[in-house]
C-alpha cells in the first residue's frame, strides 16, 4: 500500500478535518515564506479542497 493510499484511508470520513489541515498547512507555508508563494499555495489548497468536495471550513476558526 502506497503512502497516498494510506493518507486517503485516514481522510475518508473526515473531510472537514482534512480541509482544516490543508488550510493550516497553507497558512504555515505562507508565514514561513513571507507570502512569497501565496498564489501557488492558494492554488494547491484549492485543488486539495476540491478533492474533498464543496464544503469549506468556517472562516476565522483555528
Amino acid at each position: 500500500m502506497s503512502m497516498l493510499d494510506k493518507i486517503k484511508d485516514l481522510i475518508k470520513g473526515h473531510p472537514d478535518q482534512a480541509r482544516k489541515g490543508v488550510e493550516k498547512g497553507g497558512d504555515f507555508v505562507d508565514k514561513k515564506t513571507d507570502n512569497k508563494y501565496g498564489g501557488q499555495v492558494d492554488s494547491a489548497q484549492q485543488k486539495l479542497n476540491d478533492q474533498f468536495g464543496e464544503r469549506r471550513p468556517p472562516t476565522g476558526e483555528q
